[in-house]
């Protein structure tokens, strides 16, 4: 039983990391401001929930960004939760979890409802 979930959240993983790599290919050219740059510019910050959001006193200049960007996740959430046999909430918050080392220093991250700063 615990080979099979490994096996099935090594799929998962994977899975996204493809997905997301696409996702994040077709939207960068529609904002002036991409996710990288929001996010380095303090203007966007992850969330435990697998999903973006404006950090304290960001202003709203990437407003437009987040909801662009969180509508995409949720719908890569929701093929990988289908695939999987699991939640959508689940799937965003082992992508937060598996994505979590690679967010770069500076970036804000808000867990269990507080900002801080990784």
């Amino acid at each position: 039983m615990q080979m099979m979930t490994t096996n099935r959240f090594a799929t998962l993983a994977k899975t996204f990391v493809f997905l997301f790599a696409l996702m994040a290919a077709s939207v960068a050219p529609l904002f002036a401001l991409d996710l990288d740059t929001a996010r380095a510019k303090g203007l966007i910050g992850e969330v435990d929930d697998g999903y973006i959001a404006i950090p304290p006193e960001a202003g709203n200049e990437a407003a437009a960004l987040v909801d662009e960007v969180n509508v995409q996740r949720r719908a890569v959430y929701i093929q990988i939760a289908e695939k999987n046999g699991i939640s959508v909430e689940a799937t965003g918050q082992r992508t937060f979890e598996k994505r979590y080392p690679d967010f770069p220093t500076g970036t804000w991250v808000k867990m269990k409802g507080t900002w801080l700063k990784k």
